[in-house]
């Protein structure tokens, strides 16, 4: 212990030497460049005498920013944000202009104006070179972030019970199968150590690994909405048309989820898991917390300081080492992904989606900037003492979908994921009180290439050429256009002209078609119901025989006058929803629970007209996503419905031993349960009922 201490000790004066000797030179070089900046007196000095001023006022400066940078802090959560760069310009200019005069020398001065810029480069390079210096150690930031944390703590409060606080960390996108794969292949050391499965350890394991199966619409908006606040009814998918408003809803849009998290808070009659002193991080829905950052829900509507959702970013981003950190590993990042997108064209892997653009931006900012500030802001919870935190960290899935859910690409991510573990693993142990660590995921991915990479055309043009609508020239000349239109030729008993369709039905009938992964939803939004099969027919007797017939489709899902639902499969399968339990049919490849998830869709007042999943191949989890993506999830199939929960043995059980974990609205209720585990000791449930009936 004494000895990690000295080296970290001899560390840290070693990079603040070396800013310091940056700092100095820096300061020489801009007395040579501005004419109204100088460091020696009107008579000239020596060489000697000049260094030691610059060195001197570099030393004052750099103690000056440190003591004066906590109170920048609580003034920059006070202004608006297009003022925080005048602010800071004008901040450091006056410390630099009072640093000089308290240089011992006297000898230096500076104009006000010419004061702003020296000040903004050597901060600029000071905190470059400390940054840089520092990027890769792991204490350096750890301690970065006590400080951060630490303001907090000063405003005081109750003093932090004895009992346990929980934590919970949602690895959004990496499936069951992927971690206990990562684990094996040693690139999460963390989680093995938590599951006793590290080589060079023979410690026992602290935490036990259990699957749980996603409901049908597998993506984080309807996982998380059941997990945070105990119910994702009638969110059939990631995005869906709405025919009492009219309006498509998309998950991870602000306005649509606000909606989603007060209809979940009405039907479940509390406002969710974080509501006793709880804070909610990164993610979609607020969960009830007292304290919420990068929240989307909160991202529309009136909101204090303490729930501001830009909040976390300006408390992280105001410590420069922290800034610069992010910032080259940003960059970092999004060479990286320049690179890898690079080498998968040059050797045309397959399969393959496009990645250019803004994309590597993109991904740099979903692996590192939201990782860097929400593991920041979990750090600042626990050293604050919260009883409950829970942040998602979307680092894997945004890089899954678009390198696919196994790889290198994705090896990667989650090797850095394990370390951002062991960092938060490593705060609890000085946390005010102490906390146990639960990880979980709210979906999987399934690989696969995309619908339109296969077969020329994409879900919304074949329901066109399904309907008889006119359909883009690229997409008549596939083979799955040339049968659609002659399915429709057949139904229609209508010649087709050449150059064109007779038959065009009106404009109102055409349908809007969303895609989330590898589910499909087709709405008619003239009917102001959810339309029949019979009525479907009616109007367009080829569509829904080209969509359940066409090989890159599993099954559909639609209303029945007769049967109440039934689910549409190849070859004129139809099997009504109370049967699909003796009678699988399309089902079959779907895996268990694929019924019970499709039933309980059907019941859902905006399921869509028509509910499409596409193909999946059992034997290598393939399925064929709607999206350009080539990792996925949505719907069923494949890795995608078997997510992950990582809970500490000293908690119960999630499921009784034979028992399955089914479905978003039950992990909630195993969460709540053991929050309320952490409360106090345990008694077990047998004598509980006894006492009860006592």
């Amino acid at each position: 212990m004494g000895e990690g201490r000295w080296r970290r000790a001899v560390s840290q004066a070693g990079r603040s030497v070396a800013v310091w000797g940056v700092s100095t030179v820096t300061m020489l070089v801009l007395a040579g460049i501005l004419p109204d900046f100088r460091l020696q007196s009107p008579d000239g000095d020596s060489a000697t005498t000049i260094a030691v001023t610059a060195a001197a006022g570099a030393g004052v400066f750099g103690v000056l920013s440190a003591l004066a940078w906590p109170l920048l802090v609580r003034l920059l959560l006070l202004v608006p944000a297009l003022v925080l760069g005048l602010l800071v310009f004008f901040l450091n200019g006056s410390l630099l202009l009072l640093a000089l005069r308290l240089n011992p020398s006297g000898q230096s001065e500076a104009a006000p104006e010419t004061a702003v810029i020296v000040a903004a480069v050597m901060s600029a390079v000071a905190s470059a070179t400390g940054g840089a210096l520092a990027v890769r150690d792991d204490d350096a930031y750890r301690r970065r972030l006590y400080r951060l944390a630490d303001r907090r703590r000063r405003g005081g409060g109750p003093a932090c019970p004895a009992t346990h606080g929980t934590v919970f960390l949602q690895l959004d996108g990496v499936g069951h199968d992927v971690l206990a794969a990562a684990v094996a292949k040693g690139l999460m050391p963390t989680v093995a150590k938590w599951l006793g499965a590290r080589q060079d350890t023979a410690a026992r394991p602290t935490h036990r690994l259990t699957p749980w199966r996603t409901d049908w619409s597998s993506q984080t908006g309807a996982s998380q909405l059941g997990i945070l606040h105990g119910s994702n009814f009638d969110v059939p998918a990631f995005r869906w048309y709405e025919k009492d408003s009219r309006e498509v809803m998309v998950c991870n849009r602000p306005t649509s989820a606000a909606e989603l998290q007060r209809r979940a808070v009405e039907r479940a009659g509390h406002t969710g898991l974080l509501r006793a002193d709880g804070a909610s991080r990164g993610n979609l829905f607020g969960g009830g917390a007292g304290e919420q950052a990068l929240v989307l829900s909160i991202a529309v509507g009136r909101r204090s300081s303490a729930t501001r959702s830009r909040a976390g970013y300006f408390a992280y981003f105001s410590d420069p080492a922290n800034a610069v950190r992010t910032a080259l590993s940003f960059v970092a990042e999004a060479g990286r992904e320049i690179g890898q997108s690079t080498r998968a064209r040059l050797r045309k892997q397959r399969p393959r989606v496009a990645r250019g653009g803004l994309y590597p931006f993109i991904r740099a900012f979903a692996t590192v900037v939201e990782r860097d500030v929400v593991v920041a802001a979990v750090t600042g919870d626990m050293l604050a003492g919260r009883s409950a935190v829970y942040a998602d960290l979307v680092a894997y899935d945004e890089v899954a979908h678009h390198s696919g859910p196994l790889g290198r690409d994705t090896e990667q991510v989650l090797a850095r994921l394990d370390r951002a573990l062991a960092l938060i693993e490593n705060v609890a142990e000085h946390a005010p009180r102490p906390y146990r660590i639960v990880v979980l995921s709210d979906h999987g991915q399934s690989p696969g290439e995309t619908f339109r990479a296969r077969y020329g055309l994409t879900l919304g043009d074949l329901v066109r050429a399904g309907c008889g609508l006119p359909v883009p020239r690229r997409a008549r000349r596939t083979h799955s256009g040339a049968e659609a239109r002659a399915a429709v030729r057949a139904a229609l008993r209508r010649p087709v002209e050449e150059g064109g369709e007779q038959h065009r039905p009106s404009p109102r009938s055409e349908p809007i078609v969303l895609a989330s992964g590898n589910l499909g939803l087709v709405s008619f939004p003239d009917v102001p119901h959810r339309m029949s099969k019979e009525e479907i027919d009616a109007r367009h007797p080829a569509l829904l025989t080209t969509l359940a017939n066409h090989p890159g489709i599993g099954f559909l899902l639609v209303r029945s006058e007769e049967h109440g639902g039934v689910v549409l499969g190849a070859y004129g399968a139809q099997i009504p929803v109370g049967r699909l339990d003796e009678e699988p049919g399309p089902l079959a490849g779907f895996g268990p629970g694929a019924a019970e998830a499709v039933r309980r869709t059907h019941t859902f007042p905006h399921t869509a007209d028509i509910m499409v999943n596409s193909f999946h191949d059992p034997a290598d989890g393939e399925v064929l996503a709607f999206e350009e993506q080539i990792g996925s999830h949505g719907g069923l199939g494949g890795a995608q419905s078997k997510p992950f929960l990582l809970s500490p043995l000293a908690l119960s059980a999630p499921v009784a031993d034979g028992e399955d974990l089914i479905g978003a609205e039950q992990v909630h209720r195993v969460l709540r349960r053991w929050l309320g585990e952490a409360a106090g000791p345990q008694v077990p449930r047998e004598r509980a009922s006894e006492e009860r009936a006592a």
